[in-house]
């Protein structure tokens, strides 16, 4: 069994993952990562403490960025969001963007 490292395709990967990422905050909803980006550990926090809310926020952030790399229209951004649960909704809601659309 061979588990050695292969760095170059972790290189490959890692240039295709940030390619990804440029593009999404480039995209349809740049100021609302922006916005989401820029929300506290603490501003988290108020909405329910625990792992949990870290863990909605990294899929909040996982779904714009996909929603922006893509253009996906609002209708189908809120469904995503709305599909996380209350507390993705009460984080995004902390984005006047998104609020607008949920």
């Amino acid at each position: 069994m061979n588990n050695k490292f292969d760095l170059e395709a972790f290189e490959k990967d890692l240039q295709v993952t940030l390619e990804l990422g440029r593009k999404a905050f480039t995209g349809a909803y740049k100021d609302e990562l922006n916005s989401l980006a820029g929300l506290s550990k603490e501003e988290i926090d108020l909405i329910t403490p625990g792992v949990t809310d870290l863990q909605k926020y990294e899929e909040l952030i996982t779904v714009v960025k996909a929603a922006s790399k893509a253009n996906l229209d609002q209708a189908a951004l809120k469904d995503q969001i709305i599909k996380l649960g209350d507390v993705a909704v009460t984080i995004a809601k902390r984005v006047p963007n998104l609020a607008s659309i949920l």
